[in-house]
């Protein structure tokens, strides 16, 4: 229940995201339809991967800064630190592989959620598109490269006993970015792109 909930949680994020018109690095993978289709050249494709990634992350390590600051770790007598130092702690001690293949699992399902969205009119319409992929992979534990920017470094804070490593946390990032570009280019972007737009006249 505790990650069911976690998950309805978490759709906010991808939400922000559609709704508002941010941009996401594991949600623009999907670009690579767009190169595919000969309309961008891989150079562009790679330039955007690169800033969206630099910038997802700078602000996980500004939010990291406000919510410690805040001291959420705090709340409902110290459980959310708890909590948070136990999840960072998880995902650190995953092998490479282990957080390669859940990271191909979540971007396939993260990019289904946007490729869904972008068909949707309305906006309560993008929510409930959003809302059953994005739960369905925090539920089941897979690894969003981009989460995992503020999750590990948030656990690393909080762990008074040093139980996180670098190396841990290194290799899971390295992984997960890894697997989520695997995830959301070839079972997403590259599917659709043969189903839908592959003779597509261009421009």
């Amino acid at each position: 229940m505790t990650r069911l909930f976690g998950g309805l949680g978490f759709c906010l994020g991808l939400i922000l995201v559609i709704v508002a018109g941010a941009e996401l690095f594991t949600g623009n993978n999907l670009i690579a339809m767009a190169r595919a289709s000969r309309l961008i050249r891989t150079r562009a494709v790679l330039k955007n991967w690169v800033i969206v990634d630099v910038g997802n992350v700078l602000g996980c390590f500004g939010t990291l800064g406000l919510v410690l600051f805040a001291n959420t770790a705090k709340l409902n007598h110290g459980a959310l630190g708890a909590t948070a130092v136990s999840i960072a702690t998880a995902k650190s001690e995953l092998t490479f592989l282990e957080a390669f293949a859940r990271g191909i699992l979540c971007n396939a399902l993260v990019c289904i959620a946007v490729w869904m969205a972008m068909g949707c009119r309305s906006v309560v319409d993008k929510i409930v598109a959003i809302l059953f992929p994005i739960t369905a992979f925090v539920a089941l534990g897979f690894e969003h490269s981009i989460a995992n920017w503020f999750l590990l470094p948030y656990g690393m804070a909080l762990d008074t006993n040093q139980v996180i490593l670098w190396s841990g946390a290194l290799r899971n990032l390295t992984a997960s970015t890894l697997g989520n570009i695997m995830g959301g280019t070839i079972l997403v972007a590259a599917v659709y792109w043969l189903a839908f737009l592959r003779n597509r006249p261009m421009g």
